[in-house]
Order: C-alpha cells, then sequence, then structure tokens
C-alpha cells in the first residue's frame, strides 16, 4: 500500500477536542466499534502497540480496523526513533488517521523497554523519537506524557518535553495532569495517587498558545470536559468513557460541530451496534470478548445491575449468541414500561417510547 498524502485538516483538529484514551486491555477494536455507535466523531485510540511488535509481529491482529472506526489514533510505545519511524510509516499505511508516542504509562514492563513514562527523564530523546516519526509519514504525529515522574519538579520536567517536542513539530501534545510513581505504585493504583494538578497543563497552555494541548485525567463527564475546554484545546476522557459510555453520547453536538447524535437512547445504541455483533459472533468470536464492553451502557439506571450480570454471567457460556444481549435488554425493560427511554416488554427490541407513540 503506499503511504497517504493527509495532511492535517479542520475535521482532525475538531476530532481531537474530545477524545477517548488508549486504554490497555479496554480500547480494543470491538470497544471502538461500540463507541461509534454512541459518537462519531470523537478521535478514538488503539491500545498502546509496541513499536517492535507493528514491526516483526502479526500487523493485522496488531493494527487491523474497520472503517466505522475512523477518526482513529494509533498510539506506539517505543524509545527507538529509527524503529518508531518505520513502525509509524506501517501505522499510516494502515489508514490511521493519526499516531501517538505513549510518555506516560508507568508499568514495570513498559519500562523495561525503556518506554513510557520513563521517557519524561529523556526529553531530547522524546524529541529525536518525534522529528524522526514526522520525517516519515505525513499524518499527524503527537506525544501523551505525565507532568513528571517521582521526584520530578513537574514545573521543568513537563516544560523540558514540552519544548523538546515543539522543536520536533509535534502536532499536538496530550498531559495527563498526574505525575507518575514508577516504584512503589501499581498501575491501577498510579490512576489517582497522587494528586492530580490540572493548573500545571493551564500554565503549560499559557507558556505555549500555538500548540494543540489536550488534558487527561478524572475527567468524568461533558460538563468537566466543557470547563477544562475554556482552557485547554483538547479533553481526552479514560475510564469515564469506559465504565460509562453513555458520556459520549452527546459529544458530537456539543463539541465537535455535528448536527446530530448518533443515538436517540441507549436502546438506539444497542441496537446500532447490533450488526457489527451478529457479524462478528458468526465470524466465531466468543460473546464475552465484544460484550464485555457494553456493561456499563446503563450505568446508573435501574437494572443496570441486572444487564451487567446477563452480559457478564451468559456472554462466557459455550456458543452464547444473540439471546444474551436480548435477554440483558429486557432486564433493563422490565424495570418500568412506562419510562420513555425503556422498552415495552410487548414491542420489538429496541423500540422505543417515542417510537411506539409516533405509531399510535
Amino acid at each position: 500500500m503506499e503511504r497517504s498524502e493527509k495532511t492535517k485538516t479542520t475535521s482532525q483538529l475538531r476530532a481531537r477536542r474530545v477524545t477517548v484514551a488508549p486504554m490497555m486491555e479496554w480500547t480494543d477494536r470491538f470497544c471502538r466499534a461500540f463507541h461509534r455507535s454512541l459518537s462519531r466523531d470523537t478521535l478514538l485510540y488503539t491500545e498502546m502497540v509496541a513499536s517492535a511488535a507493528v514491526i516483526h509481529g502479526d500487523r493485522e491482529r496488531l493494527l487491523g480496523f474497520r472503517d466505522l472506526e475512523h477518526p482513529l489514533a494509533c498510539q506506539l510505545g517505543g524509545s527507538d526513533p529509527v524503529e518508531l519511524a518505520e513502525a509509524a510509516r506501517i501505522v499510516e499505511d494502515f489508514g490511521y488517521d493519526e499516531v501517538n508516542i505513549n510518555v506516560g504509562c508507568p508499568s514495570d514492563r513498559v519500562q523495561s523497554g525503556r518506554f513510557g513514562a520513563c521517557l519524561m527523564r529523556e526529553p531530547g530523546l522524546v524529541g529525536e523519537c518525534v522529528a524522526a516519526m514526522k520525517d516519515a509519514v505525513s499524518i499527524p504525529v503527537t506525544v501523551k506524557c505525565r507532568i513528571g515522574v517521582d521526584d520530578q519538579d513537574p514545573e521543568p520536567a513537563l516544560d523540558a518535553v514540552a519544548d523538546a517536542v515543539v522543536a520536533a513539530d509535534v502536532d499536538a501534545l496530550w498531559v495527563h495532569a498526574r505525575k507518575a510513581w514508577l516504584k512503589g505504585l501499581s498501575p491501577k493504583e498510579n490512576r489517582d495517587i497522587p494528586p492530580l494538578d490540572y493548573d500545571r497543563v493551564y500554565r503549560l497552555k499559557q507558556r505555549l498558545p500555538d500548540l494543540f494541548i489536550g488534558i487527561n485525567g478524572g475527567i468524568t463527564d461533558l460538563d468537566e470536559a466543557e470547563t477544562h475546554l475554556a482552557r485547554v484545546d483538547g479533553v481526552m476522557l479514560g475510564r469515564a468513557a469506559y465504565h460509562d459510555p453513555w458520556v459520549l453520547a452527546r459529544a458530537d453536538t456539543r463539541f465537535l460541530g455535528a448536527q446530530d447524535d448518533p443515538a436517540a437512547d441507549r436502546f438506539a445504541a444497542v441496537e446500532a451496534f447490533r450488526p457489527f455483533l451478529h457479524e462478528e459472533l458468526s465470524k466465531g468470536v466468543r460473546a464475552n470478548q465484544v460484550m464485555r464492553h457494553m456493561l456499563g451502557l446503563f450505568h446508573g439506571m435501574p437494572g443496570a445491575r441486572a444487564w451487567r450480570r446477563r452480559l457478564t454471567v451468559d456472554a462466557v457460556k459455550p456458543g452464547a449468541g444473540m439471546e444474551v444481549l436480548d435477554a440483558a435488554l429486557r432486564e433493563i425493560a422490565c424495570v418500568d414500561v412506562e419510562t420513555s427511554d425503556r422498552l415495552d416488554k410487548s414491542a420489538p427490541l429496541g423500540q422505543t417510547s417515542a417510537t411506539r407513540a409516533a405509531a399510535r
């Protein structure tokens, strides 16, 4: 495949205003397809993929995706400029809209490969990696980092990384507004400890007004996103978008210039996802591989626990199929058939009360 000649466009920049963070073991292709039933325009990310794996491994398994997932960025982990440049070329050839370097993951496995958050200590190397990738591809090259690691002072630490990538002509810098502790804390603990410091990211934006700077860490809903967007260019939702994916459902019209949103309600989102799910199951994909990403869709609603139980317990059974989804939907529907955004048990699955009213 010949390399694309894509350049940054207004739509690509707009898509960066609200994004879903790359999350290991979560943002796989099934998750991303499900998120597309909630938002057409938010920028989605792959899980982090090691640059060496991209070069030497099963590329289709590691990088394969469907057109419906656009706009889509691939996050790479690595620290060798030559290797990252080659991996970036492969990513571009696969049709990704952006390639991102991970300078924020604190796991021991990542540190042993000399990439992730430990690169906060080597800003010059990060800049070299960006420069090599920019020379290799025409799609945007971006970086996701922390405000510092361990005993670093976040003021000079973040400035050093930012200045290095700006000098290399980076297209955007995403900052997880929390230090990474490389020793003594697990990656899970490091999601909440130490405290977030949004002001540090705001100060960086004030110092570098011409650089696209996005913020990540602890953002739970679109109201919080709007508050941040008054100070920075983009907001990256992480666990909130996974555990309560409905948070994405109004992002397109609220922030991304769309005339409408994909789903009128949660049931409509399920119905939009149904053809994808059916096709994947027909290929032999196990039901739980796909349905696990839907567990949080009815978060906070009556019947949500029963919905999760059905998808968790029944989807792992041998031969589980679409009937698991239908049974889970009925768990929500039977709670209150008079509520406007729930199913009437006598109506076809996916038909809302608004649809029924129009048919009367």
